[in-house]
């Protein structure tokens, strides 16, 4: 029990060692290759834990090696843009000017819930409202609001206004999804309503996402 004990102190020095040596970045943003690093390094810490038989040294160099690996990578991803560009990938725009990008969407394997719930977090409730979105190399979304949505509001110009209300999604990917329909007074025949006013059908809308006050936003399906 004791030796386990100590075997333990020291793999948790050890790890955490490793953490900061790799960099504070390793905590909130991982890249792939610090994702792969971190998890290799927590397999190999765990092993030894359970099975007292196993040398400390058959796990202390694995690790070391893995740090030096990490370095060695952190030096080439500042030297080389191409080495970069290979191990963590690009940024990519996913909205430009309130256009959604739907085969970019499908190559990055996102779904439109996906995209939304990153919005929301950025406190977007409207896609027509973004001027740029863009996936960035650790999975995050950057966000840039059109400048009418963004540089000045009502508040700037100290006039009073009704509070917006939430865009329910209540078509996705050609469905109609009725989990918020209480939230914005919707029922599925209003839903066909607007559908057919635009002239379009339920199966060719990609997203469509609607108020309680009846302003509603379609994004019609690309045929990609």
């Amino acid at each position: 029990m004791f030796v386990t004990l100590i075997r333990t102190v020291i793999l948790y020095i050890l790890a955490i060692a490793s953490i900061r040596v790799m960099g504070k970045r390793q905590i909130g943003e991982l890249q792939p290759s610090e994702l792969v690093i971190t998890l290799l390094i927590s397999q190999i810490i765990s092993i030894p834990i359970q099975d007292t038989d196993i040398p400390l040294v058959n796990t202390i160099i694995p690790i070391l090696l893995l740090v030096g690996f990490e370095i060695i990578t952190s030096v080439l991803n500042m030297k080389s843009i191409k080495f970069r560009s290979f191990m963590q990938g690009n940024p990519q725009v996913i909205i430009n000017d309130g256009v959604l990008n739907q085969k970019l969407l499908k190559e990055l394997r996102f779904t439109i819930d996906d995209l939304l719930e990153a919005l929301r977090q950025k406190d977007v409730f409207d896609i027509s409202q973004v001027q740029y979105a863009i996936v960035e190399t650790n999975g995050q979304m950057s966000v840039l609001l059109k400048p009418e949505h963004d540089t000045i509001t009502r508040e700037d110009l100290k006039l009073e206004s009704e509070p917006q209300g939430y865009k329910c999604p209540v078509v996705i990917d050609g469905k109609i999804i009725t989990q918020d329909f209480k939230i914005c007074n919707m029922n599925k025949s209003k839903v066909h309503t607007i559908a057919e006013k635009e002239q379009m059908k339920i199966q060719d809308i990609m997203l469509m996402t609607i108020d309680a006050a009846g302003n509603h936003t379609i994004i019609r399906k690309d045929n990609i």
